[in-house]
């Protein structure tokens, strides 16, 4: 049970159609819709601690599994995930929401404002990933090298995801001690479920995406930019050039975080993300 919403049945959950598969979905609160997107290798689950405020903050808090993550559907072909968000919008009811997402949750949200710009009324990005940007540091370049050389390999699972823990929790500046245990593996046992799960469908198609990073001056909503200050040089520079480029966006410095800011510096991240959310005109 998620902690801070009394039983499962505040909760509201099931399944949504979507092309040749269904997304797997959490909702709760009556308030504003604000949709909640994980990162890559993981699942909704992610959001745990933050979905419960935001319910008893006076909104609506909505949080899915992606296509090929969690109990959604795999991958069966090329798909665009802000269809898949507006799919779950149409099925929800929801006619705007606030997106906040982290790291391929904040990619996603930056295409659905650019795509569907008429279904979200602001935008929270944590880590962000932009759509069009590809990797330069070299330290992601080196572990995304070793994660293309498991894959069919003995133990190709747990090497792809160690080397998504060096990469997204650990990060440039940290060997594994220094992260927290019980978070590094609460991360594993996703990541590494979503391998297992979803293995068969892997490189079964490609993401159709919008190109954001030669777009992010067309955005025109309220934008809030969360980043640690132990992430890679990678999201550093996302995280800039949002700022830099969207009318009016706001960056936020999490101190003491890697990529995982919502779960690695609570305090502080929800604190922000609270501000952020109680200064929109909804």
């Amino acid at each position: 049970m998620t902690q801070g919403i009394s039983t499962w049945a505040d909760i509201e959950n099931g399944t949504v159609p979507i092309d040749d598969g269904e997304l797997f979905y959490e909702a709760a609160g009556t308030g504003p819709a604000v949709v909640l997107l994980h990162g890559g290798m993981l699942d909704q689950r992610m959001w745990d601690e933050q979905f419960a405020w935001l319910v008893n903050s006076g909104l609506r808090a909505i949080r899915y599994d992606l296509r090929g993550h969690g109990l959604s559907s795999s991958v069966t072909g090329d798909w665009s995930n802000h269809d898949d968000l507006r799919a779950l919008l149409d099925a929800l009811a929801v006619p705007r929401a606030v997106l906040v997402g982290l790291s391929h949750g904040a990619r996603i949200a930056l295409d659905t404002a650019l795509a569907h710009p008429e279904r979200v009324a602001a935008l929270a990005l944590a880590s962000p990933g932009i759509s069009g940007r590809a990797f330069t540091d070299p330290f992601l370049l080196a572990h995304i090298k070793e994660q293309v050389a498991a894959i069919g390999e003995p133990y190709a699972a747990e090497r792809y995801v160690e080397h998504f823990l060096r990469m997204w929790v650990d990060g440039p500046h940290r060997e594994p001690a220094a992260v927290d245990a019980a978070l590094r593996e609460r991360l594993r046992a996703s990541a590494q479920a979503n391998a297992e799960v979803h293995a068969d469908a892997m490189g079964a198609g490609i993401p159709v995406e919008v190109g954001a990073a030669d777009r992010l001056a067309d955005i025109r909503v309220p934008t809030a930019v969360l980043d640690g200050d132990l992430d890679s040089m990678d999201i550093s520079a996302n995280a800039h050039a949002i700022t830099l480029t969207v009318p009016g966006a706001q960056r936020i410095r999490i101190p003491g975080a890697g990529h995982m800011v919502n779960l690695e510096n609570r305090a502080a991240f929800d604190h922000a993300l609270h501000g952020f959310l109680s200064s929109l005109p909804y």
